[in-house]
């Protein structure tokens, strides 16, 4: 018997003389692992001196994990070539259309000209600020709720529709269509 096999041996059976003397229905036994490879050949303790916990064993390292993976081929097109494209039914905030959000639009420090569209669910707010009382127009009144206060115009869209807001700017008038989901 070697020195390991005679280790667990030991192990076991004073687990085993500890189960018997308390009982058997009260303690269950400690599973044994099975003989591993060992690095050395430690010498044996006296028996007295052996605890019933068991000693985890030596287990070999595992391998370093491998570079050289294959790579998975692209998946293939779904629709065959030529097949137009459908675009998804719209949510309620896509990255083309903005959420129930305030949108901030500085007249002092924004080109107008380049803004021509804007969209939102309902419920979002369109800030103006730097802008007289009574110059922001509306197309359609009912779909907005419009406020003025101190420079600064809140138009908030109340329900879905088109509203074309017309702003006053160094003598020219902008149009921005806001799209409302």
């Amino acid at each position: 018997m070697s020195r390991a096999s005679f280790r667990q041996f030991v192990v076991v059976l004073s687990t085993v003389l500890g189960v018997a003397a308390c009982g058997a229905d009260a303690v269950s036994p400690l599973p044994v692992q099975p003989p591993g490879p060992t690095r050395s050949t430690p010498t044996v303790p006296a028996a007295s001196s052996i605890s019933a916990i068991p000693t985890p064993t030596w287990s070999p390292p595992r391998p370093p994990p491998t570079s050289t993976r294959p790579v998975a081929a692209p998946p293939a097109p779904t629709r065959p070539r030529g097949t137009p494209r459908t675009t998804p039914p719209p949510t309620d905030a896509t990255p083309a259309c903005q959420g129930a959000v305030r949108y901030n639009l500085p007249l002092a420090e924004t080109e107008i000209e380049l803004l021509k569209s804007l969209c939102f669910a309902t419920g979002a707010v369109l800030r103006i600020q730097g802008i007289g009382p009574g110059l922001v127009t509306v197309d359609h009144p009912a779909l907005v709720s419009q406020q003025y206060e101190a420079g600064v115009v809140d138009i908030r869209f109340v329900r879905p529709g088109t509203v074309a807001v017309t702003i006053p700017k160094e003598g020219r008038e902008h149009t921005i269509t806001v799209v409302v989901r």
